[in-house]
């Protein structure tokens, strides 16, 4: 009789254990950003499923070859834009603030150019005229085509989260220091 007692005691500390470790490693399920889909974020598309992010390259200001990996752990903000692009260059300074909101914070915002090397110095003004913001470039559409599905025009904003998902992605131009588009990186900070 001591041995049943003892024996479905084990059995009992064991499946307590196996429910804890069960819910520690049992991923998390992913936040839905469609409660987002108001006020300046009204056409925000949000994938079914937060998808993987392209392994398209770009570069820096300088010509230093990057991809969305050079910043793991961090929200992303692709913002894809030309100085030839009425409301890319209309929505600028909004990136700039919502980086400069969030310096202290795992949170980049990628201005990607896709203007061509004759309209560097262009795009390098526009970009140092809404500090913090930082140069980046595609002038081979080489990111803009990679990604899926392909941005439907410019000015195109992806969001991805620190996992490197993309979560979100606007095609048109916001204001992205709204209190919708800090809403949404502060839910994905969260995570």
């Amino acid at each position: 009789m001591t041995w049943a007692i003892r024996g479905a005691a084990l059995i009992g500390v064991a499946a307590v254990l196996y429910v804890i470790a069960s819910a520690s490693i049992k991923p998390a399920e992913a936040l839905d950003l469609n409660a987002f889909k108001r006020g300046e974020l009204a056409k925000l598309e949000v994938p079914k499923t937060p998808a993987a992010p392209t392994t398209a390259g770009f570069t820096d200001a300088d010509g230093k070859p990057m991809t969305l990996a050079d910043f793991k752990g961090q929200i992303v903000v692709v913002n894809l834009w030309a100085t030839w692009c009425a409301p890319c260059r209309i929505e600028m300074p909004t990136l700039a603030a919502l980086q400069a909101a969030y310096q202290t914070q795992p949170v980049q915002v990628v201005a990607l150019s896709v203007d061509r090397d004759a309209d560097l110095q262009l795009a390098k003004s526009d970009v140092a005229k809404n500090a913090p913001l930082k140069l980046y470039r595609d002038p081979g559409y080489k990111f803009a085509f990679a990604i899926e599905p392909r941005a439907a025009g410019f000015p195109t904003t992806i969001i991805y989260d620190r996992q490197g998902r993309e979560r979100a992605r606007l095609s048109g131009g916001a204001d992205w220091n709204s209190k919708e588009a800090r809403a949404l990186i502060e839910a994905l900070l969260k995570e």
